[in-house]
């Protein structure tokens, strides 16, 4: 694979001296692009995944529109729309990816230098920075009209999440149904509570707003000093609740353990994480958001962390057809794990809704 001869179909401006790959992509594969003489990078280049994206002219359509909107709305404050938003370098041919003869799909934006960029957020204050990030996407893009395709169909849909467990509970292709009576049961004692929310959603009195999906910490970038500089990684944006963001977030950044630890005794949601990123979400989110969507806040953390129980549990029952997977019971692992967060969440449930209160009032006083 001629990793040059690919870079050369994109409107690159200048000399492409080297390019190297960067990391090791849960999803892509990323390569970044580099000048004669540079030791800093100039570019980044992704070879997309065609197969959890199976639509990629219509993602990159979508990351397009996304930070367009981003970037007058950075100009109008007087920012860098160089920093403060990505820019999306397009084909020779005026796409916005290049298609190899492989079929593999492949874009490139300008690579943003002199920032920083974490992997967890260890203290309240590195998770406040986390969630003032999300809410100013959000904030951005809460006015945004234009329409995104649904690039990934069902994704954080509870009423399309049963239905596929019912479907793959009824097939039990591997045989392992009959030994997990106990697990079946956690999530079917949540079922009725989990719908009753997704209504909401459904009917529109929590509205559907343009989200990010994927609202892991290491999709912020940060300038030296520490700030939020902007937002990454946008494939998976598209029009959902706000509050599966929020949900998303919590499920990653309270985890005191490993999302497939296998001492469950690790397990447990840390409050003054939670704390740290509901101040300052809603420092940028407040305005905008309306009283149902403040009322489920904390409820979100809930429901993203069990229907990640049930995807976990739903995929070890399936065969192990969708999650990579080190051994045999790693999905199975994950479910304990995902479960044991979960049973911490509900206990500390009463707690996490007076966070958000307390946080609320004093933003709506100060």
């Amino acid at each position: 694979m001629d990793l040059i001869k690919i870079a050369a179909n994109f409107r690159i401006e200048g000399t492409i001296d080297r390019v190297e790959p960067m990391g090791e992509g849960f999803i892509n594969d990323t390569f970044i692009i580099y000048f004669p003489g540079s030791s800093v990078p100039n570019y980044l280049m992704q070879r997309k995944n065609k197969r959890i994206f199976t639509n990629v002219p219509a993602m990159m359509e979508n990351i397009q529109k996304v930070c367009s909107h981003i970037r007058k709305k950075v100009i109008e404050k007087n920012g860098d729309p160089m920093r403060e938003a990505m820019t999306i370098v397009p084909a020779i041919d005026a796409k916005l990816y290049y298609q190899d003869e492989e079929g593999e799909y492949w874009a490139v934006c300008v690579f943003i230098s002199d920032t920083e960029a974490y992997q967890s957020a260890k203290t309240p204050e590195l998770a406040y920075q986390g969630g003032k990030g999300i809410g100013m996407f959000q904030k951005m893009v809460s006015d945004m009209n234009e329409p995104l395709t649904d690039i990934l169909p069902g994704f954080h849909n509870i009423r399309y999440r049963f239905n596929q467990w019912d479907n793959v509970l009824a097939k039990d292709p591997v045989g392992r149904k009959a030994k997990l009576t106990q697990e079946i049961s956690w999530i079917e004692s949540r079922r009725a509570e989990m719908l009753n929310f997704w209504i909401l959603v459904e009917n529109g009195e929590i509205p559907t707003r343009v989200t990010h999906n994927d609202t892991k910490i290491n999709n912020i970038l940060f300038d030296l000093n520490g700030e939020v500089l902007c937002v990454i990684d946008l494939d998976t944006v598209l029009n959902s609740t706000c509050l599966n963001d929020f949900g998303d977030a919590m499920r990653s950044y309270t985890n005191t353990g490993e999302e497939d630890d296998e001492n469950l005794d690790a397990v447990s949601c840390d409050l003054a994480i939670f704390e740290g990123f509901t101040k300052g979400y809603l420092s940028e989110t407040i305005g905008f958001l309306n009283e149902k969507e403040l009322e489920y806040l904390a409820f979100s953390a809930k429901y993203i962390t069990y229907e990640q129980v049930l995807r976990f549990l739903m995929d070890y029952i399936d065969g192990d057809n969708y999650y990579k997977i080190k051994n045999p019971e790693h999905n199975y692992q994950r479910t304990l794990a995902q479960y044991k967060l979960l049973t911490s969440m509900e206990v500390q449930f009463p707690q996490m809704c007076r966070i958000v209160k307390d946080v609320e009032e004093k933003l709506r006083s100060a």
